[in-house]
């Protein structure tokens, strides 16, 4: 009994520096029992709100993190809203016959060009100056699906994140093939990619065209293989045609420009250049409406 009444008297000790209220102030046995039972749901009350906050604050920031993730994933699917339809809404370069009109290519940034002239066969344009990613294809052939894809992945990787910026920087077209007139020989070439071929021995080199707003100020590649070029000024003379790229349609389109252009009244090719192809369309884009060109650099008769 002696232990209980002592336990008791703890307890009561201890309420009393635990609940806001003086015991004191009661002058009966009853009222200091309300007193304490009030006390503790109040403090029960309190803790609870404190837990509910708690739980609020966690149901408010998962929300805030919905959110922010819905209007990431809107900001992404509508960038790539944006970019699909660059391929879906194709645009159209003029045509001079029945097979360019089915042609056409995907709307993005392309160099700039003004033409001078156009036939039913081949257009004479002249190209603004612009710059190029280069790299240097294996194989001996321009159009193997080896060399082709393994330089395509070099340049790709320059333009989407392998530079000294880290920079992403938009796609443009066209991608140009052409072979190398000689070693340390100044890039000319077109808008896609370009591959060429040295002159007296198997080397093709493939180019992206760079977008404009860089200038000169392009980042530099981390890949020492890719180099940034310079194209200047040109005349060339450009051959369209659909379809898929091999060495040997290359070789029969570049012989009926070569001849088309021995009619030309105004201009002739110059010594010594090699044909430069430009592609301008994705792989999955059907054959009789891909658009692909051959260039030859021309100069005026009148000089």
């Amino acid at each position: 009994m002696i232990s209980s009444i002592a336990s008791s008297l703890s307890l009561l000790s201890s309420s009393h520096n635990k609940f806001p209220f003086d015991l004191q102030s009661y002058p009966n046995r009853k009222q200091r029992r309300c007193s304490v039972l009030c006390s503790g749901v109040r403090t029960a009350a309190r803790r609870q709100s404190r837990d509910l906050s708690a739980t609020e604050a966690r149901v408010s920031l998962v929300l805030a993190l919905a959110s922010q993730a819905s209007s990431v994933s809107q900001r992404l699917l509508a960038d790539l809203a944006t970019e699909t339809a660059k391929y879906v809404f194709p645009k159209r370069f003029n045509s001079s016959n029945l097979e360019e009109a089915f042609m056409s290519v995907p709307d993005l940034e392309t160099m700039n060009f003004k033409v001078l002239s156009r036939t039913e066969r081949y257009e004479i344009r002249e190209v603004e100056p612009y710059y190029v990613a280069e790299t240097t294809m294996p194989g001996g052939t321009g159009f193997d699906f080896y060399g082709a894809s393994r330089s395509f992945n070099v340049l790709a990787e320059y333009l989407f994140g392998k530079n000294t910026v880290n920079e992403n920087m938009e796609m443009t077209t066209p991608v140009v093939t052409r072979k190398v007139q000689s070693v340390g020989e100044k890039m000319e070439m077109t808008t896609p990619v370009i591959t060429r071929k040295a002159k007296d021995q198997t080397q093709w080199k493939m180019s992206f065209v760079m977008p404009s707003k860089y200038g000169s100020d392009l980042p530099l590649p981390k890949d020492p293989s890719v180099k940034i070029q310079e194209v200047p000024r040109k005349i060339v003379a450009v051959l369209a045609f659909s379809g898929y790229v091999t060495d040997e349609e290359i070789e029969r389109r570049e012989r009926e420009l070569r001849r088309a252009l021995q009619n030309d009244k105004k201009f002739r090719v110059r010594d010594g250049v090699s044909v430069e192809v430009a592609q301008y369309n994705p792989p999955f884009t059907l054959p009789f409406t891909r658009r692909n060109e051959i260039s030859l650099e021309v100069e005026s008769k009148e000089y």
